[in-house]
């Protein structure tokens, strides 16, 4: 009489190791890999004339009147899974001082936390800077 051996047990339990570690390293990467969408971003804003900078909390897709500016954020993500974590908005603003001139945006684009020289909001008397998104 000749033993066998029993072989695929063993494979099958090296196949059922692989799978879960594979999962579980997919399951890492993507996680790093997500940009937190927000419903809700917060920018400080510098008055240059009384120095005074107020931190406001913006609802996404909701206009916010701030003295004489009009403030949009349209969307904001957070990365913050990653090494180099990134806060980034799109937000729109309009000066309501220049009635003829009303649906001319001051800026409209996006906005990094950490580089905020890459998209710079000018403005004679306001500075805005993106804080978070959550």
């Amino acid at each position: 009489m000749q033993l066998k051996k029993n072989i695929k047990v063993g494979n099958n339990l090296n196949l059922f190791l692989f799978i879960y570690l594979f999962t579980l390293f997919m399951t890492f990467k993507i996680n790093a890999e997500i940009n937190l969408d927000g419903n809700n971003t917060d920018i400080k804003i510098l008055d240059k004339i009384s120095s005074k900078n107020e931190l406001i909390k913006l609802e996404n897709d909701k206009e916010f009147i701030y003295k004489d500016l009009a403030i949009k954020s349209i969307k904001c993500t957070d990365s913050k899974y990653d090494d180099n974590p990134e806060v980034k908005a799109y937000i729109q603003v309009r000066d309501l001082t220049k009635k003829d001139r009303n649906n001319v945006f001051v800026f409209n684009g996006w906005m990094f936390s950490s580089s905020p020289s890459i998209a710079p909001f000018d403005h004679p008397v306001y500075d805005i800077w993106l804080v978070s998104c959550y």
